[in-house]
């Protein structure tokens, strides 16, 4: 486990790493989960095998610290993950981000360019204010104080048991302000910095959850979009041979 310090005041965002050859991997998993239990399988894959790999835990999640004064914004997320970055001394990196976690990875591809050379995103958010079936609109939809006092709970015990099994390490409060902070979104938006961005950006939208909204005007973008057969949101356990392919460059 590695750590960088993240909001000048000690707080502290962690990591687990595989070490390899450059350029780093890097996976960022979504709302109320935990980087090493959604992509570890995948990293361990002989397709993957040789290159250095990072699993972060962005602030509030997993094994980061949970600071009650920050703000848990994309762009707060954003920041702690290049805080990471810098203290592994690393650029160019892939950036693997999942559902909230790609939209990190767009916004902090935006921020500080040097960081990323590729991105796979897998359902990320691209749009403000997502559906009212999506996770986030759920979380969102509570008052903050609420949700920390009795909403959690009530959330928890809603969801299935494999969500439940990460947003139970998720602190309550920090989960909130991510998923208000999700709906959101960024200025400008996640879908305009993603069709901007100058490096390899592949989109992975499973099957079983529909077609992508405005997938048309992404790939004039030149982003690559592909539908993943017999997956939903969780795409790296419904078809993780195709999500290899996708990592390793090999779809």
């Amino acid at each position: 486990m590695r750590q960088a310090e993240f909001d000048g005041r000690g707080s502290r965002i962690r990591w687990t790493e595989v070490p390899g050859e450059q350029p780093a991997r890097v996976y960022v998993h979504g709302l109320g989960s935990v980087s090493s239990v959604y992509h570890a399988h995948i990293a361990a894959r002989p397709e993957l095998a040789g290159r250095r790999s990072l699993f972060v835990d962005l602030p509030g999640h997993g094994i980061s610290d949970r600071p009650a004064h920050f703000g848990y914004t994309l762009e707060d997320h954003a920041d702690a993950l290049a805080a990471a970055l810098d203290t592994a001394e690393l650029t160019g990196c892939e950036l693997i981000g999942h559902s909230m976690g790609g939209a990190v990875a767009i916004v902090l591809a935006h921020r500080r360019p040097h960081l990323v050379s590729r991105l796979v995103l897998a359902e990320a958010n691209l749009d403000p204010s997502p559906p009212p079936t999506a996770g986030s609109s759920a979380i969102a939809s509570f008052e903050e104080e609420s949700f920390v006092d009795d909403g959690y709970a009530r959330v928890l015990h809603s969801v299935g048991p494999l969500w439940a099994a990460t947003m139970r390490l998720t602190d309550p409060r920090a989960l909130h302000r991510s998923a208000v902070g999700l709906r959101r979104g960024a200025d400008p938006t996640m879908r305009a910095i993603l069709e901007a961005l100058p490096v390899d950006r592949l989109y992975l939208q499973g099957e079983h959850s529909g077609e992508l909204p405005g997938r048309d005007g992404l790939e004039a973008a030149g982003v690559r979009v592909v539908t993943v057969p017999g997956a939903a949101h969780n795409i790296m356990f419904d078809n993780p041979d195709v999500f290899t392919a996708a990592v390793a460059g090999t779809l």
